[in-house]
């Protein structure tokens, strides 16, 4: 197997090899990191375009990818109109394989051309909405990988961590931990033998370390916001948790699990909370009342940035 150099660090001319987190922690270079949010539920700004879906550009120094890429064309549309060149994204992860992240792939992948696409192995799985009273909706990946790799995605599926460059990495699977997040019970896979639980084990998150700790990135956080800080903690080998921005499928939540959230992550010691899209407004309205100056809504055209 041969390697290129992209983005200072080996990636393979197949797609199917990652390079894997080391479990030795090497010292963490100082980073600015900028992320814009290209897609996601709301919008206050004139021009741009919401949609139940997200997408957020990150920019950390040299390095641009993309985080997900929403349900349809917004994230390419709003990114015109911010004024972003998608063509030099040379990354793009996915947090897991529900139609609102990964729908816009195509018009995404019109823009950047050739791409690193990294996500879980899992990805593809053939996963469903299934309500009482209601037909299943397929809410899977709705492009075949070959189809994607004749647009120019490299596709690179792992079963754990993947190291993209010196401080930027993803998380793998998250472990579900504790005991108060749970299963999306109309989340399902289609079997030979009919429907099963979808649990959702391509599920993962974007972490950036700097020397004053790292941001986290979330998709949906369907393993639960709570586990997956503490799994990117182990990954990351960090305890300092700058910022947190994304999707904290609360939208359904008990306000028990809600209270209990909030708990954790004070006690995790997280400084700053944008949340997104299945987020709700009833725990958004709860988070912002805990967190107070330290939590924003992280909508369509939101952008920001810090240095650690």
């Amino acid at each position: 197997m041969t390697c290129r150099r992209v983005g200072g660090i080996g990636v393979p001319t197949w797609g199917a090899w990652v390079w894997t987190v080391p479990k030795q922690r090497k010292e963490v270079l100082r980073v600015h990191i900028r992320v814009t949010t290209l897609t996601e539920n709301t919008v206050t700004k004139n021009g741009l375009l919401a949609e139940h879906g997200l997408s957020m550009l990150v920019e950390v120094g040299d390095l641009c990818l993309l985080l997900d890429t929403g349900q349809t064309h917004t994230a390419v549309h709003n990114a015109r109109a911010l004024k972003i060149d998608l063509s030099k994204v040379s990354h793009l992860v996915l947090s897991h394989g529900h139609q609102d992240h990964t729908g816009g792939l195509r018009d995404v992948l019109c823009q950047v051309g050739e791409v690193h696409l990294h996500a879980l192995k899992d990805v593809w799985m053939p996963r469903y909405v299934v309500r009482g009273g209601e037909e299943p909706r397929y809410n899977g990946i709705p492009f075949e990988r070959q189809s994607l790799v004749a647009m120019g995605a490299t596709i690179h599926l792992s079963d754990g961590p993947v190291l993209i460059n010196e401080n930027v990495m993803t998380t793998g699977p998250i472990p579900r931990v504790t005991d108060f997040e749970g299963l999306d019970p109309d989340q399902k896979i289609r079997t030979p033998l009919g429907w099963r639980q979808d649990e959702i084990p391509d599920d993962q998150a974007l972490l950036i370390r700097g020397r004053r700790g790292m941001v986290v990135l979330l998709g949906c956080g369907h393993s639960g916001i709570v586990n997956t800080l503490r799994r990117a903690q182990d990954v990351a080998q960090e305890e300092r948790i700058v910022a947190v921005l994304g999707g904290t499928h609360l939208k359904a939540a008990s306000l028990r699990q809600v209270e209990r959230t909030i708990e954790a992550l004070q006690h995790l010691g997280v400084e700053t909370l944008g949340v997104s899209h299945c987020t709700g407004p009833a725990a958004s309205a709860r988070l912002a009342e805990s967190f107070g100056d330290r939590f924003f809504y992280n909508n369509v055209g939101t952008v920001t940035e810090w240095e650690l």
